[in-house]
């Protein structure tokens, strides 16, 4: 089985994802069920049938969240003990060469990425081109707006 990394703050909100699902969710979808069926024929039922639509995702997402949950290989960024360098879970500063705009990203797992919020996604073009590289390293990363030269700043875990 192929593991996926993921930071402990990403795991730990699936785990709150999976609760809320399992003890709120799902027992609110099945009494709306219940209810709608006393409602009657179930065949013109719209209430009936956008239950039914809730109940599927909701067990669905819960499949995936417990297949993700079994298959992810929790990393703590703060108990990483390398210096300088790059690795999954790191937060890292860079100075775009061309720009000299400042921005930070930290290199999370698929399921935390929201590049919004500074959380670049491990398998991102941009993740991968840092991965390995040190404080006052440059990488070149081909971004949709074109070639990005990119100098690291600092890296920090946690």
């Amino acid at each position: 089985m192929t593991t996926l990394p993921i930071t402990l703050r990403g795991a730990e909100k699936l785990k709150a994802e999976l609760k809320r699902l399992k003890s709120v969710d799902r027992p609110w979808v099945i009494n709306a069920i219940a209810e709608a069926r006393a409602q009657g024929d179930l065949s013109e039922n719209a209430e009936y049938d956008a239950a039914k639509d809730r109940q599927g995702f909701i067990e669905g997402r819960i499949a995936e969240i417990e297949s993700k949950l079994s298959a992810a290989q929790v990393i703590d960024p703060v108990l990483i003990e390398v210096v300088g360098r790059v690795v999954f879970g790191a937060t890292v500063e860079l100075v775009d060469q061309d720009s000299g705009i400042t921005v930070t990203y930290q290199i999370v797992g698929e399921d935390e990425a929201d590049i919004k919020l500074g959380l670049v996604n491990i398998g991102s073009p941009l993740a991968r081109a840092l991965i390995g590289k040190e404080e006052g390293d440059l990488t070149e990363v081909q971004a949709p707006g074109g070639l990005r030269r990119l100098e690291i700043v600092l890296v920090r875990y946690g």
